[in-house]
């Protein structure tokens, strides 16, 4: 595959991991530390990230950075295909912590879980 190709596979896989996870090109740019145009180059194919901001898109996106080099759009791992819109994007938040602010996240849902809500 040469530079071009890879480029534009980057790309195709970024599109299909955010949109697997129900977020927009400004959200995942956020996460990532880029700005959204710059984002968007990527996902179109436009522009090849740097090393450390390609980790970074990854991160946000929750998927390996060997799976935005090397794996068709459609084989992207998308776990949260039936889960809400908010529900994906807990997930794809979550997915950027560290395993210590996701044991504490847990903990929150435990105790909100067992909280009585008045009905509305």
């Amino acid at each position: 595959m040469d530079d071009g190709q890879l480029q534009k596979r980057l790309g195709e896989v970024a599109r299909s991991a955010r949109e697997g996870l129900g977020l927009t090109q400004a959200e995942v740019a956020a996460r990532a530390g880029l700005a959204a145009p710059v984002y968007g180059r990527v996902e179109r194919g436009g522009m090849m990230p740097s090393v450390p901001t390609l980790r970074r898109i990854a991160q946000a996106l929750g998927v390996p950075v060997d799976a935005l080099l090397d794996m068709a759009p459609e084989d992207v791992p998308t776990s949260t295909g039936d889960l809400s819109p908010e529900i994906r994007t807990v997930v794809a938040l979550l997915r950027t912590w560290p395993k210590a602010k996701n044991r504490m996240a847990v903990e929150l849902l435990r105790v909100l879980d067992r909280a009585e809500v008045p009905e509305e």
